[in-house]
């Protein structure tokens, strides 16, 4: 069984083959953008973390490739050990190296020398040299040294020859990437920069500025906005900083990847299939069973509708996912399981705690359960597709918390008429879309004739739920 979901394959001839959220489509259009802005400029793709934007890049990446862009990609946060960006960026750039520029990338190397921050500055050293000992050492630590007139004028030459050294590497790189590439850009795609430390981030976008802001180069930053921001104000130290107008600066287009359809199920399924749930659901000692029928369909029914309400993440998705397949580790193949419930109580756990405590402490009322499921679930989440999955669900866990009062507050659900034998629940259902709640009272009734669920309560999954308590995927 899986636990964490691996990378996505990506097969070089058809890189989107294995995207389930359809985005090839977005791809074509970055491509365009691209290739008719050739001068050069930079791009964020801004979204969420848990989107999917590092596999939608590098489903990109070989999407350019194949369409004869030159094409490189560094992940910022596996890289952020490194002390220097210079070093690091350039280290990238060599892959494009061909023995046709091997002597420009040379002079690129050479002309990025004085940026290094191995390298002791002239000026530095020269004053060492004419003011050395114990009191300028002690006045360097404590920065209050002062250099006067000569340090002054060497303060004017070193500006002046940095300044010329800044021109000298952007017209070498801007040759070598017009070598490397002639009439497209060299597509440069930079992860997972909101994830690495924050005065790296910082100084990764300083030197895109700087030193590699030339024609022939489209950067693209593939970025939590509001995550960077937040570095951005942690580099600087001051909450009042705008960090939206700071990375204004360095951005030229923003495009953001449209958000998965989490509706159409389409990424449930794909992680119902992934995770093998029917390795448990379709086992052939669980089906011999007779009674555990349509569990896939009430599971991602429900499922679906719980992560469109929060509009989960793709990460988010597949986390519950894991959860919910380590919790049926637990189970025999003849145990209930109630997939359904199971996965409500899973959601609720994570992103809806209040309810899952209430049912935890027993504080609700029959009539307060029904009325907080109905909360969960907004206008439009119930319709007629589905509305046997949840009023399966919400009959489930009526009986099965009436069940865990144990006694002291549980009730008989179902009275029935002595003079007419005429049957009915004794709380409204907030769900069945049946205007008399026939559906619902025809639930319960098979609950507990048909299932043998009358002495089954809602804590027997919720120890089964709490065994998840200490792992963190």
């Amino acid at each position: 069984m899986k636990i964490r979901h691996a990378d996505i394959v990506i097969p070089k001839n058809d890189p989107f083959a294995n995207c389930k959220l359809k985005r090839k489509q977005y791809a074509e259009i970055l491509t365009n953008i691209v290739d008719s802005y050739t001068d050069g400029f930079v791009m964020a793709l801004n979204n969420k973390w848990g989107t999917g934007k590092t596999t939608f890049v590098k489903m990109w990446k070989q999407h350019l490739e194949n369409s004869n862009f030159k094409t490189l990609y560094f992940n910022a946060w596996e890289n952020d050990f490194e002390k220097d960006v210079l070093v690091a960026l350039i280290s990238e750039l060599e892959d494009l190296k061909e023995a046709k520029t091997e002597e420009v990338f040379k002079v690129v190397l050479n002309n990025a020398v004085p940026f290094a921050k191995k390298i002791v500055p002239s000026i530095l050293k020269t004053l060492a040299d004419k003011y050395v000992g114990e009191d300028f050492v002690k006045d360097l630590i404590n920065g209050t040294i002062e250099v006067g007139v000569d340090g002054l004028a060497m303060e004017i030459e070193s500006y002046s020859k940095r300044k010329k050294s800044v021109e000298d590497f952007r017209q070498s790189l801007g040759e070598f990437v017009k070598k490397t590439c002639e009439d497209r850009p060299v597509v440069f795609i930079i992860d997972e920069l909101d994830r690495c430390r924050p005065n790296y981030a910082v100084e990764v976008l300083e030197q895109i500025k700087h030193l590699f802001s030339v024609e022939g180069i489209v950067f693209v930053l593939s970025i939590d906005k509001v995550q960077l921001g937040n570095a951005v104000r942690g580099v600087y130290g001051s909450d009042l900083i705008d960090a939206e107008e700071y990375l204004r600066r360095f951005i030229d287009l923003e495009y953001s990847i449209p958000t998965a359809n989490i509706e159409s199920g389409l990424y449930c399924e794909y992680l119902y299939n992934y995770f093998n749930f029917d390795e448990f659901f379709l086992n052939p000692d669980r089906l011999d069973t007779g009674i555990f029928s349509n569990e896939q369909k009430y599971f991602l029914e429900v499922s679906v509708a719980l992560f469109k309400i929060n509009n989960l993440t793709l990460r988010q998705q597949e986390k519950l996912f894991a959860y919910a397949r380590i919790v049926l580790k637990s189970f025999k193949y003849n145990n209930h399981v109630l997939p359904s419930l199971l996965i409500l109580l899973l959601y609720s756990k994570f992103y809806n705690v209040d309810f899952y405590k209430s049912v935890k402490s027993k504080k609700f009322s029959l009539d307060e359960l029904l009325d907080n499921l109905k909360g969960i679930l907004p206008k439009g989440t119930v319709n007629d597709e589905n509305n046997f999955s949840f009023v399966l669900l919400e009959a489930l866990l009526l009986n099965t918390y009436n069940n865990f009062l144990n006694g002291y507050r549980s009730v008989n659900l179902i009275e029935v008429n002595k003079e007419t034998k005429e049957k009915t629940v004794i709380v409204k259902s907030r769900i069945d879309r049946d205007k008399d709640g026939g559906n619902f009272l025809h639930v319960l009734n098979h609950l507990n004739t048909d299932w043998d669920l009358d002495k089954i309560s809602v804590d027997y999954l919720l120890k089964k739920v709490n065994l998840t308590d200490q792992i963190v995927i």
